[in-house]
């Protein structure tokens, strides 16, 4: 029996290595977390690794990464930020299962993030962290847009998980189109 994976994406923050790791127990599935994935195949961090080899090398193994999960199944795949805004990432992913998009309001993102080691995101090493996640949210909104949406701000991660859930039991259906509203 075909085991769909179940694919999570969204800005940093939003939930998604948390709510995958419960989803994954949940399931008996493999929890995979793409950003990790690349730290241990290439032995550095990603901001290490973004500093001495690049951008479009952190996005070529982002691509390759995706083309080996997008092959397996029974997984829960928790993706980089912007793993998903690549169409054909997207496609090889989206194929293999059902994504959902973690949504969590600017000011939920940076008060989960400052949690969060130490609060050091590069991205975010800026005079006014909040103005540049507001900033950054709306670049990534069309793409962010094209997935099922979960807002997770509010919510703990089991009521997150169980919306991931019913729609997963309830809808699941590779050849159609993602729903395309918030929960």
């Amino acid at each position: 029996m075909k085991r769909p994976n179940i694919i999570l994406t969204g800005f940093m923050g939003s939930g998604k290595t948390t709510v995958g790791k419960l989803l994954a127990r949940q399931l008996g599935y493999q929890f995979v977390d793409t950003d990790h994935l690349i730290e241990q195949r290439c032995g550095m961090t990603v901001p290490k690794l973004f500093k001495q080899k690049g951008e479009e090398t952190f996005r070529a193994m982002e691509a390759d990464i995706a083309k080996e999960l997008g092959a397996g199944q029974g997984m829960v795949i928790s993706t980089g930020g912007k793993l998903m805004l690549d169409p054909k990432n997207a496609q090889v992913l989206g194929s293999s299962g059902r994504v959902f998009c973690l949504i969590a309001s600017p000011e939920e993102t940076l008060k989960r993030v400052s949690l969060e080691n130490g609060g050091k995101r590069p991205l975010l090493d800026t005079r006014d962290p909040l103005e540049r996640i507001i900033t950054l949210l709306q670049e990534r909104q069309a793409g962010y847009s094209r997935f099922c949406r979960i807002v997770t701000t509010g919510k703990s991660p089991e009521e997150v998980g169980d919306d991931v859930l019913k729609i997963f039991r309830e809808n699941f259906d590779l050849s159609s189109p993602l729903a395309n509203k918030d929960l």
